[in-house]
């Protein structure tokens, strides 16, 4: 997580608020960063953050956003 934030230009405290929801609105640029640190697209963080909770991918979907953002 610590070079995930620092790649992304932000603290790593910050991205464990985003990451635990208590910065309910991260500003734009921030997220956009760390998908790009990711690798993900913004459509791919969209499409996370808009999933019904406990809905499963496809099989060979890959990594979720939480998962790559996890190692």
């Amino acid at each position: 997580m610590l070079d995930t934030a620092l790649d992304a230009g932000v603290s790593p405290e910050t991205l464990r608020k985003i990451e635990s929801g208590r910065v309910a609105t991260p500003a734009f640029p921030t997220i956009a960063a760390i998908a790009d640190v990711l690798g993900l697209s913004l459509d791919e963080v969209w499409a996370e953050i808009n999933q019904p909770d406990g809905e499963v991918e496809p099989a060979g979907a890959g990594r979720t956003a939480r998962e790559r953002l996890a190692s």
